[in-house]
């Protein structure tokens, strides 16, 4: 056990050395024989678990960033052999064929658009790469899957490093899209070939760390039950680049343990201070509500979530559970902590946000929940497009003919 304990302290105290090196400004070629050296024959989820206990001790998120570039180039070619996908996971389908098609798609886009940039200044050219960064602005939809169904499963069975770095390098992924499309009528291509180069190599790389460092670890721990869930689930969120996505049943008599049966429908009813509701009833009460809301419990885990027609963001039953301080990028986790901390603490009641998303005005709310004696029991997100009620003007005393939620003149239509 010594020598395991020595082990871990040792690939710990090398991936800090690495950050630190890395952070100084040496190149992933410059530190990557080190890396390699100490790491090669070691699994991806044995370099996790040193990273986690990077990130337990205090280091960073941001830091242990660093280190994803260096893991691409080294096990390129070799992570393959530590690692085999089953099988069974090829079916059409099952989430991890449905990912890999996706990432083809991209590679795809990715290739096309680098073919483009060659031939630059070729006005046919300079039309092509544009659809082309275009077309992969729904790599968003492909990073919302991993960070709503696959990232808390991978935190339920204790894989908490990987999900934060992982995290953190897609909004970096999304940054550098958002900021390459912000300028592409307005400048030309040509100079920002490098920034358009670094988007796609980024985002190719990041398709080799989902395939042979997070899809192992998944496909090493998920039930069949929980792949049947991403997949259903996944539904909701959509597809990148990808369709005609066939329903995947899983065979029970393949499964490690039998499959669970469904879980029956919550039934009686709910006894409150000014009334009693069926739950049924009171679930399509809150899902009908023109906001989403969201309930962390005192133990800061996400305990519900209405379910609206249309989610201002996405939410899926697999955070049911999850730490809060999980369920938000790495560069802005800091925030949620601190303010749980307030509400905690009694310092604040509520804190308010708003930001723009194309066409919609989203404020988001946040308000500590307490009992009658002042006790802390959780935080209440609330969230809305509030774009329609800043275009309300005078008055309104009559019904409409019309009340449909698609109705263009009512106050509540889902955006």
């Amino acid at each position: 056990m010594s020598a395991e304990i020595n082990n871990r302290e040792y690939r710990q105290q090398v991936l800090k050395e690495l950050i630190s090196e890395l952070h100084d400004g040496k190149s992933v070629d410059e530190v990557k024989e080190k890396f390699a050296e100490v790491f090669g024959n070691v699994s991806a989820e044995e370099i996790a678990q040193a990273e986690q206990g990077l990130i337990a001790g205090g280091l960073p998120v941001t830091e242990v960033q660093r280190l994803c570039d260096v893991h691409a180039s080294v096990f390129k070619g070799s992570i393959e052999d530590i690692h085999r996908i089953p099988v069974s996971s090829e079916v059409p389908g099952h989430p991890v064929d449905t990912l890999k098609r996706e990432n083809r798609a991209i590679e795809k886009e990715i290739d096309e658009v680098r073919t483009q940039l060659a031939l630059l200044p070729d006005p046919d050219a300079k039309d092509k790469v544009k659809a082309g960064l275009r077309r992969l602005i729904e790599i968003d939809r492909h990073y919302l899957k991993k960070e709503n169904l696959f990232f808390p499963y991978m935190e339920q069975y204790g894989i908490t490093a990987p999900p934060k770095v992982m995290w953190g390098v897609d909004d970096e992924i999304r940054a550098q899209l958002k900021a390459v499309s912000a300028k592409l009528d307005s400048e030309e291509l040509s100079s920002l070939a490098a920034e358009i180069e670094a988007f796609l190599d980024k985002a190719g790389e990041m398709i080799f760390k989902e395939e042979n460092i997070m899809l192992p670890m998944l496909l090493e721990n998920l039930t069949q039950d929980e792949w049947k869930t991403v997949a259903d689930e996944s539904v909701e969120l959509g597809y990148c680049l990808i369709d005609n996505v066939p329903v995947w049943t899983p065979v029970a008599g393949n499964a490690p343990e039998p499959l669970a049966q469904e879980p029956t429908a919550v039934s009686g009813t709910i006894n409150l201070p000014t009334g009693v509701l069926k739950v049924e009833e009171l679930s399509r009460m809150l899902d009908t509500l023109p906001i989403d809301i969201t309930f962390v419990g005192k133990d800061d885990t996400v305990k519900y979530f209405s379910q609206g027609a249309e989610r201002v963001f996405p939410r899926t039953k697999a955070i049911i559970g999850r730490k809060v301080s999980n369920c938000h990028p790495p560069a802005s986790v800091h925030i949620v902590e601190k303010l749980v901390e307030d509400f905690k603490d009694g310092r604040k009641d509520y804190e308010d946000f708003w930001i723009n998303m194309g066409e919609k005005f989203i404020l988001i709310r946040y308000f500590a929940v307490r009992d009658e004696a002042g006790e802390y029991m959780g935080v209440l997100e609330v969230t809305q497009n509030i774009r329609p009620l800043q275009a309300i003007e005078g008055e309104k005393r009559l019904v409409s003919d019309e009340g449909r939620f698609n109705d263009e003149h009512t106050l509540f239509k889902k955006y």
